[in-house]
């Protein structure tokens, strides 16, 4: 119960500082690492459960880009952790995309196979997804139903859970839910070789 409660006021201690950081209190930021940085971390390091242990981004590093991102971005205002975590899918998201397309570009150039860039676990089984495939998959999955990309973004990049990620949307649970079922058995189609 006590670890509950350590956790929760992680939480709010994160939301405090996030809105002080919204206006303009630069002390903040020195602050705010601390609190968001274990759950930042645990988050980055479900991205490398497939990868090499030699792979050229480690999640340390990973997490470092995606706080420098979040904290520099101008005009930003943080309306909880949530909202936070959300933000920070989208920034790990691009940083590994960006990561993962210059590996497979070096590939190209130095004559090597194409090999699967990066593999991403998949939020509800231990199973792995080509990151380069899975981005694809989302920018086309974003001109059909842009909310349904941004689950996808939450629950793969954020890590979010159902219930936070109907919090950061602003609908239901059982909206999520439903909506989940949906992308889930789209995306198996969409990533299965010669299935598109």
């Amino acid at each position: 119960m006590e670890r509950a409660s350590h956790s929760s006021n992680s939480f709010l201690d994160a939301t405090v500082l996030l809105e002080r950081i919204s206006a303009g209190d630069g002390n903040a930021v020195q602050n705010l690492l601390p609190i968001v940085y274990d759950e930042l971390r645990a988050r980055a390091g479900g991205y490398f459960r497939h990868q090499p242990a030699d792979h050229t981004l480690q999640p340390t590093a990973l997490v470092h880009e995606v706080y420098v991102k979040l904290v520099r971005s101008q005009g930003m205002t943080w309306k909880n952790r949530a909202h936070f975590c959300a933000v920070a899918a989208t920034a790990m998201r691009q940083i590994l995309t960006d990561h993962a397309r210059r590996k497979a570009s070096a590939k190209r150039a130095e004559g090597d196979r194409a090999e699967a860039a990066t593999l991403l676990t998949t939020p509800s089984t231990d199973s792995a997804v080509d990151l380069l495939d899975l981005d694809d998959a989302m920018t086309k999955l974003a001109e059909l139903d842009s909310r349904q990309a941004r689950i996808v973004e939450l629950r793969f990049f954020g890590g979010l859970t159902m219930e936070e990620v109907a919090d950061v949307l602003s609908v239901s649970l059982s909206t999520v839910e439903k909506e989940w079922r949906r992308i889930r058995a789209w995306l198996s189609h969409e990533l299965t070789p010669g299935e598109r």
